[in-house]
Parts: structure tokens; sequence; C-alpha cells
């Protein structure tokens, strides 16, 4: 008997229980710090001035943030998932002393590729700014330089916690993404506090503090993570010593394994990022050839569209992310094994499990989207309707991140790789036309179209390699669908009954609505998913034994 009790503790987890024991963390995490992301808006907007001058604050915020976005991810985007995947593999070979030279040959590969990112993001600051829709090209220019000085830390950062995630702990890598963004929130918010309110300084000057707030949180980030590393010492020695070096790998093979791995992840982990960088060329020029919009008003407009509802849709699609950073290790584990159905079994699971989180979430925030935007930003018909259509839109971008992803760790690059660039096409194709038509929704109109055909090509790549079962997954979404549907329809009328109470325009009615009527649909969706055995069939027999406490049949 206590022969068998000591082996209880090492039984290996199955991949749905890693799969969904890591979403757990990761999306915990990346809720967290979104949440973070977007609450702070509130106090930074009224500390900037009126909404027009917020507005201003705020788009010249996104024209430094995007091309930001953009190095970081040139610089640190396929990392992570790269480096998760190769130690993920080698460890489960037995071959540790490889996996731990990769993650001190990554962190030197990193090292370079910040500082060159970051003198190549300083040095181009001007063009960028001279082509994006702002007033001030000497303001957007100092934005820009101002978050460059992040890509020095960050890469080496993402090297650590991809090394960590390879070991199939996500913890770290989630508690570390909220530290990172609490450090950032919290020195933004006193500098512009101190810049706006106090000093009575420069609107450029608070923006500027705020993107360098990137770095402060980066900072704070990579020492908790290194932390870790010194936490985890023993067993990694203890691995090194029982490594089964059967497996020679050069230095510059590790290198180029590095490279060539981490290269899809950076296209792929920059295709949001692309998406947005033709916005903020296009949108300008095209809205002043096709409307009488003002430059102002143009400018206003991308804020709202680009900067406000952008800030609230990435809170539902970090979960895909999240899903897609368990996923990449698991699914390398699993070939590496040569276990292909499991393979198969894993990506219908993360489809499920995707579908089953963001379907509530983004449907959920579609119909709140006007006390959701009056809360954060005060009142806009114009701004409520950018975000019920940037929330349909979510699904599709969240799609994308978790496939593109998945693709890759099933080595399936080339064919993620050539869905984006299709995907990217039609975007630029239907941008002119778009915009012409729809105004300024057109830009999201545009991106629905091309990260449907994106997403629809990923799709079809995977059933040609797996030979998914559609007509499973199908009934399986079909389900969702309609208890998501459901759901809506109630949040709706909790909705319309709590306006009978409270002005629209309020601002503290809006959240009353919120908590209303999303906890009425959040309830719902809960009961359904477990009165279906939905949530049994997706989450494991934990849920099961909620569902038989709670008396559910």
């Amino acid at each position: 008997m206590d022969r068998v009790k000591e082996k209880e503790p090492i039984r290996e987890k199955s991949s749905r229980e890693k799969m969904v024991s890591g979403s757990a963390w990761m999306t915990g995490g990346s809720i967290l710090s979104r949440l973070l992301g977007a609450l702070y808006i509130i106090p930074w907007m009224a500390w900037m001035g009126t909404q027009e001058v917020a507005n201003s604050a705020n788009a010249l915020y996104m024209i430094g943030y995007t091309p930001y976005a953009l190095f970081l991810n040139v610089a640190t985007a396929g990392v992570p998932s790269a480096i998760a995947k190769q130690v993920s593999y080698y460890n489960a070979l037995g071959e540790y002393k490889i996996s731990q030279d990769i993650y001190k040959k990554g962190l030197q590969v990193m090292a370079v590729t910040g500082i060159v990112s970051a003198l190549l993001m300083y040095i181009i600051a001007p063009f960028i700014a001279a082509n994006s829709p702002t007033a001030s090209v000497s303001d957007g220019t100092q934005v820009i330089r101002s978050l460059s000085w992040a890509l020095l830390i960050i890469p080496c950062m993402s090297v650590t916690r991809g090394f960590i995630q390879g070991h199939h702990t996500m913890a770290p890598s989630a508690i570390s993404q909220f530290i990172e963004q609490l450090g950032r929130v919290v020195f933004m918010l006193v500098a512009v506090y101190f810049i706006r309110i106090v000093s009575d300084g420069e609107i450029v000057s608070a923006v500027s503090a705020s993107t360098f707030g990137a770095f402060i949180g980066a900072l704070f980030s990579i020492v908790y993570l290194l932390y870790i590393i010194w936490k985890k010492k023993p067993e990694l020695e203890y691995n090194l010593a029982h490594s089964k070096n059967n497996i020679k790998v050069s230095t510059n093979e590790i290198f180029k394994s590095i490279i060539k791995t981490a290269v899809p992840f950076i296209i792929i982990g920059s295709g949001i990022t692309l998406f947005q960088m033709i916005d903020q060329f296009t949108f300008a020029p095209i809205m002043e050839s096709v409307t009488a919009l003002t430059a102002k008003q143009i400018e206003n407009n991308y804020a709202i569209a680009a900067g406000n509802a952008n800030k609230l849709i990435m809170i539902v699609i970090s979960l895909a992310g999240s899903m897609a950073i368990t996923s990449v290790p698991l699914i390398a584990d699993l070939l590496a094994k040569n276990k292909m159905k499991d393979v198969r079994m894993q990506l219908s699971d993360s489809i499920q499990l995707f579908f089953f989180i963001m379907l509530p979430s983004a449907i959920g925030m579609a119909v709140v989207s006007k006390p959701l935007y009056t809360v954060f930003y005060g009142y806009s018909a114009f701004g409520t309707g950018i975000l019920q259509l940037s929330s349909f839109m979510s699904i599709s971008l969240g799609l994308f991140v978790l496939l593109g992803s998945t693709l890759q760790a099933a080595n399936q690059t080339k064919s993620a790789l050539s869905a984006m660039g299709l995907g990217l096409i039609v975007k630029l194709v239907f941008q002119y036309p778009s915009l012409w038509v729809f105004g300024t929704y057109g830009m999201l109109v545009s991106n629905i179209l091309g990260f449907g055909t994106t997403v629809f090509l990923m799709l079809w790549a995977m059933y040609k390699m797996t030979k998914l079962n559609i007509s499973f997954l199908m009934r399986r979404v079909l389900l969702m669908i309609l208890i998501t549907s459901s759901m809506a329809l109630i949040v709706f009328i909790f909705q319309k009954g709590v306006y009978l109470f409270f002005e629209p325009k309020d601002r503290f009615g809006a959240l009353i609505n919120i908590m209303v009527s999303s906890s009425m649909g959040g309830f719902f969706y809960f009961y359904a998913a477990l009165k279906t055995r939905l949530a049994d069939r997706l989450l494991g027999s934990r849920v099961a034994r909620l569902r038989s406490k709670l008396k559910i049949k």
C-alpha cells in the first residue's frame, strides 16, 4: 500500500489534464494582466483631460504601441513557444543537457536581437510617426522612442518564460505576466498623475512616460523569472546528471534550431500586429480620400477603433493565446513520442476548449458593449458600435492565434505561413473598398475578411494532416452556439431591465448594468454547460464531481 502511495505523486498527467491545468494558469494570468491593462485606462484618460484630449492621447499611445508590438514580435514573439517546443521535445527524449543548452544559447541570441531591435526602432521612429494618423510627427517620434528601451530586456525574459513552459510549468509564466503588467500600470499611472495633475505637464510627456512603463514592467518580470530558475536549480541539476546524452548537437546546430523554430513563430506571432500596421499606415490617407472628415476627426476615429475597442477585445483574445502557449509543448511532446492519435485528440480538444471559452466571452462582450464602453471611456454611440463589431471580430483573431501556434507545433509551418500571407493579401485588397463603403467600420470588416480567410485555410491544413472529425467538432460547436445564444438573450433582457432604473450614459449605472446582466448570463452558461455534460467532456472528472455536488443531473 505504501509503495502505491509513493508512485501516485509522479503519475504523468494526460495531455488533456495538462492542457486544462496549463490553460487555467495561463488564462488566469492573461485575464488579470489584460484587465489591468484595460482598467488603468479609466484614471489614465480622466487625468489626461477632456474626452477629446484623452482620445488624442490614446491615439498617440497606439501610434507608439503598434510598431513597438511589431518590433517586440520580431525580437521575441516566436521565442517562448519555440524554446518551449524544443525543450519539451528533448526532455521527452531524456536529453536534458540539450534542452538546457538550448536555453543558454537562446539567451545569447535574444540579447543580440533585443539590442538590434531597440536601435532600429529608435532610428526609424521619425519615419513611422510621419506615416501615422497623428497631428505631430515629433510627438509620435518621442513616444515610439520611449518604447525602444523595453526591447533591451524583454527578449531575454521571453527565453526564460519559454524554458519554464517547456517543462510543462505554466504558473511562473502566468505570474510573471501579471507582475510585468502590474509594474507597468503602477508606474504609468503614478507618472501621468504627477505630469498632468501635479505639474500640469504636456500630453506628449505623459504619454511617453506611460509607454516607458513597458521597460519598468519587464524589469520586475525578469527578476521574478530568474528567481524561479534559481529555485528550480536542484531539479535542473538532477535532470542534467541523468541526461541520456544519446544525441549530440553542436552549438551551431542549436543556434540554427532556435532560429529555424523561432522565425515562423515570430511571423505568425506578428500576424495581428501586421494587420494593425496596415491600418496605421493606410487608414488616414484612405479616409481623407473617401470622406469629408477632418484630420482631427480621423485621428479620433482611429483612436476609438484601434485603441479603445482593441484594449477591451484583447482581454478575450488573450484566452486563445493562453491555450496556444499550453498546447505547443504538449503537441511537441506527443510528436516526439510518435503518438499521432493523441496529437489528433489534442488538436480537437484545443479547438473545443477555445470555442467553449471564447464564444460566451466574445458574444457576451458584444451584448454589453454599450455599458462596457461607457464605463471605460464614457458614453459614445460610435464607440459602442465599434466595440460590438470588434467583439465578433475577436473570435477570428483568437482562432488565428490558437491555430497558428498549434500548426507550427505540429510541424505544419509552411501551411500556417501561407494561410497568413493570403489573409494579409485579402486584408489589403478589401481595405480601400471597405473603408469607402463602411467608413471607420470598414477597418474591422477588412480584418474579419482577412482573418476569416486565414482561419479557414489553417483549419483545412489541420484537417489534411490529422483527419480531424469535423462533423463531431461541428456538433460540439453548434451546442456551444446554442447555449451562448440563450445566454446572450438573457444578458440582453436583464440589460434592458437595468436601463429602466439607470441612465445609459451614466458611468455608475453602466457598471451596475454590466455586473447584473453579466452575472446572470455567466450563471446561465455555467449551469447549461453542466446540465448538458459539455463541461464534463471538456474539463474532466473534477467538473463532473462539481456537477454531482451541485445536484445538477
